[in-house]
């Protein structure tokens, strides 16, 4: 029974960065919602410039959590330049740690305010977090015939006119690699087979639709794109077979000893501008990324397993990054949560900005 007791104990160490990445959601959303009201008669850029540095608070904590709660090593290939960039941020994707992996790279050059996602179009509905990634940002988009590439343009185009600073993360395979859906990855395949493109096995055919309405629109104020290649250590079973990469709440578990990451900069110069050749160019970058997870998981010889060719960099995020943050965003928490009135405030945040977010992104 003790040790029945040690071993749930042991499984729910998620519990308590859950417990304060979303109790404090509402204290930043009072926040911003308090500088949003302030900032709006002033220009655009000014607004933009205190919500990044607002976003940098909240990510930074969060990162706590992911980096140096969990001692996960994380381990750079290739160059990530030092200075932050105006970048499109191009990944593969297979589980939801993907989002704070870009977040990862994004502090290490100190542009972590800096990023924004785009996110499959029923993200928006999620409780706060939906509405804000939408002002912070973030770009909503549907899947196939449904894709907007007008709206995506203009929303690009008003971030460009208010001089956004831009990180912005895709994954262009428009859902997760999952091998235990074994279906998902057989009709991509499929799909890659009919179209006359090479076979991939580690990642899925990628989508170049939002791919190349982002950098057609923004290919005069970027500075690069970031072929981003992910593998997290420990997802193969004893068989040799790739696992299921780990969740949110698995990783917080500390079920992930390290995670490997492969960064190519490439020129805007390098990439195709007509859609059908960027098509290729895509296809071709993930013919790459399929070469680094075959090495990565298939490699013949067992000592090149588990990691990418090439020099490497264990980068440790100092506590001086995160712990403020943390501090910052729980002691307010705790200090609303002690009076009467601030309880009050914060459950009517919860549900009157649930609502509301929800009402705004229907309407958008």
């Amino acid at each position: 029974m003790l040790l029945s007791l040690v071993l749930h104990t042991y499984s729910m160490r998620y519990v308590l960065p859950a417990a304060v990445m979303m109790g404090t959601a509402p204290t930043y959303v009072l926040a911003w919602g308090a500088w949003r009201l302030l900032s709006a008669v002033l220009p655009a850029r000014f607004y933009r410039e205190v919500d990044d540095r607002l976003y940098t608070i909240y990510q930074s904590m969060v990162l706590f959590f992911f980096e140096n709660y969990t001692g996960v090593q994380v381990i750079i290939y290739g160059d990530l330049p030092k200075n932050k960039e105006n970048v499109i941020y191009l990944s593969n994707h297979q589980c939801t740690v993907d989002w704070i992996i870009a977040d990862m790279l994004a502090i290490r050059q100190n542009a972590l305010g800096h990023v924004r996602y785009v996110l499959k179009d029923g993200l928006k509905w999620l409780p706060l977090y939906g509405w804000y990634f939408s002002q912070h940002g973030g770009v909503y988009v549907k899947r196939s015939a449904n894709f907007n590439e007008k709206e995506m343009r203009e929303k690009l185009r008003g971030q460009m006119k208010a001089e956004t600073p831009m990180y912005l993360v895709i994954f262009p395979e428009g859902t997760r690699y999952n091998p235990e859906i074994p279906k998902v990855i057989a009709d991509s395949q499929s799909f890659a087979e009919k179209e006359g493109l090479a076979i991939l096995k580690h990642v899925l055919t990628p989508r170049v639709k939002a791919t190349h309405v982002a950098i057609d629109t923004m290919k005069d104020y970027l500075d690069a794109v970031y072929d981003v290649t992910v593998a997290y250590e420990g997802t193969v079973d004893h068989k040799g077979q790739r696992k299921l990469a780990p969740s949110m709440t698995e990783f917080l578990c500390k079920e992930c000893p390290r995670v490997h990451v492969f960064i190519d900069r490439i020129e805007l110069k390098d990439i195709p501008e007509e859609q059908m050749y960027m098509r290729r160019w895509l296809h071709e970058r993930f013919e790459i990324k399929d070469k680094l997870l075959i090495e990565f998981y298939d490699a013949k010889d067992s000592k090149r397993r588990n990691k990418f060719p090439g020099k490497c960099v264990h980068s440790k995020l100092s506590l001086k990054k995160t712990l403020p943050s943390l501090l910052f965003l729980g002691g307010l928490t705790a200090s609303m949560l002690l009076t009467e009135s601030g309880r009050k405030l914060y459950v009517k945040t919860w549900i009157y900005g649930t609502l509301f977010g929800c009402l705004w992104v229907s309407i958008k």
